[in-house]
């Protein structure tokens, strides 16, 4: 037997002003795309926003519905639109943020385990890391410089 530590490192920008300008303009997509999410059972709403290789941003927000679990995550909204619309783009970047119509959201939302899935899918298939920005409605943003940096031992193809 051997153990094995997995290691990711994260970037910690305390405000949004320490975000570059490409960033906070990809985050402030995001932001404009929460605004629009369907979120009338949990009262929470998530926006998505990719940058992919030609400048173009893609964006999704989160859908709710009554029969439980039939929504769909943000991030999930917006990688298939990306993967539908421009399927021959890279991805460079991913900006995700969240807030609660019952609390303010100070901490990072990370994507859910299924988005985090999801997405690893489109990170290995592009050959190339997709960095990551996730944040709540104040405070704090997260940058992982992979998605993967999210999954470390992510289920893919060569399972099969």
């Amino acid at each position: 037997m051997k153990k094995v530590e997995i290691k990711t490192q994260i970037t910690v920008f305390d405000t949004f002003e320490e975000l570059s300008n490409p960033v906070k303009n990809l985050m402030n997509k995001a932001i404009e795309a929460k605004k629009d999410a369907y979120a009338p059972y949990s009262n929470f709403k998530v926006g998505a926003a990719f940058l992919l290789d030609d400048g173009t941003i893609v964006t999704g927000n989160n859908q709710e519905n009554a029969a439980y679990p039939s929504g769909m995550c943000a991030e999930r909204v917006a990688i298939w639109k990306v993967s539908s619309e421009y399927p021959t783009h890279k991805i460079l970047k991913l900006a995700i943020t969240a807030s609660s119509s019952t609390q303010l959201t100070k901490e990072p939302v990370a994507p859910c385990g299924a988005c985090r899935q999801t997405l690893s899918e489109y990170e290995l298939k592009q050959k190339d890391k997709i960095e990551v920005y996730f944040m709540g409605e104040v405070g704090k943003i997260i940058k992982t410089n992979s998605l993967l940096d999210l999954l470390p031992i992510a289920f893919d193809k060569s399972f099969l």
